[in-house]
């Protein structure tokens, strides 16, 4: 049997710990993309025992690399995939919703797929539980306990920028772990009012107000622009935590999970149970749906 991995759309810690895991029960069966659909688009495939590392198989990142191709969405580029994708047995697709969309259409062309959620967003339609998560929260709430003392020190507020595109999950996840003073995870929630309320009820009884942001709401900078002004005073920071989600190393739930993912996957490779996702429900237990 020949095995194909693909992580597409982007990195997520613990997407190593479950490639690895799938790589010991198949070996030399187990193959490559490089970068993704793109590495599938482009042939870029090779043996996986020239990307894994026992070494690496706890650190964030991918070891097959990652990327994003809206093209495969074209007639024209999807065939050049398609074409290289029957070469195996079973194509795994680890990534997001995009990704998802992907291995779905593959296996609609007769490709046997198994997809994987992976994405520290955890957005993943009908899945409660996505690779990646748990260290992106760890990561925000590290950022934020290591520079709240020096907002302190100056009596100043500060934003906290989190990665989450268009879900609210981080934003809100972390604010209830830090014990944030104001979450905004929604545009909804961008109360300018509110949030300067909150932020010089702190400062009255001599404390610094912290604040959760999610990303692609509106410019934090001009978020902190907008309160100082109302203010009259620029006492408002900014903090994009950023990219160093993704890299955090992660944390025991993030590796059990994978865990948990990879056994799911292997008994379905061997079961050949295709066209299908390995999904988790509300209580982090993995549930396996057809497309």
């Amino acid at each position: 049997m020949k095995i194909l991995i693909l992580t597409s759309g982007g990195d997520a810690p613990g997407m190593n710990r479950f490639i690895w895991n799938v790589y010991k029960k198949f070996k030399k069966q187990t193959f490559y993309a490089y970068a993704g659909f793109y590495g599938l688009v482009n042939n870029k495939i090779y043996p996986l025992k020239n990307a894994v590392d026992r070494k690496l198989k706890n650190y964030a990142g991918t070891v097959t690399k990652s990327s994003r191709l809206p093209e495969f969405k074209e007639a024209k580029v999807f065939a050049k995939g398609l074409k290289n994708a029957k070469d195996f047995d079973v194509v795994i697709i680890i990534g997001g919703n995009g990704s998802q969309k992907g291995a779905e259409e593959l296996y609609r062309n007769n490709v046997n797929t198994i997809f994987v959620p992976g994405t520290i967003d955890n957005d993943v339609n009908e899945c409660a539980y996505s690779i990646g998560f748990s260290t992106a929260v760890k990561e925000c709430c590290y950022t934020i306990e290591n520079t709240m003392p020096s907002i302190d020190a100056f009596l100043n507020a500060c934003l906290f920028e989190t990665m989450g595109r268009e879900d609210g999950a981080i934003c809100r996840e972390v604010a209830k772990k830090v014990k944030a003073d104001f979450c905004v995870a929604d545009e909804n929630e961008l109360d300018f009012e509110n949030m300067k309320k909150v932020i010089l009820a702190r400062r009255r009884v001599g404390e610094s107000a912290k604040i959760v942001v999610r990303e692609n709401i509106m410019d934090i900078d001009k978020i902190a622009e907008k309160l100082n002004q109302m203010i009259g005073e620029p006492i408002v920071k900014t903090q994009i935590v950023g990219r160093t989600q993704r890299g955090g190393k992660p944390t025991k739930k993030e590796l059990a999970m994978a865990d948990k993912f990879a056994r799911e996957t292997v008994r379905c490779i061997k079961d050949k149970v295709f066209g299908v996702r390995i999904l988790a429900d509300e209580k982090h237990n993995v549930v396996v749906k057809e497309f």
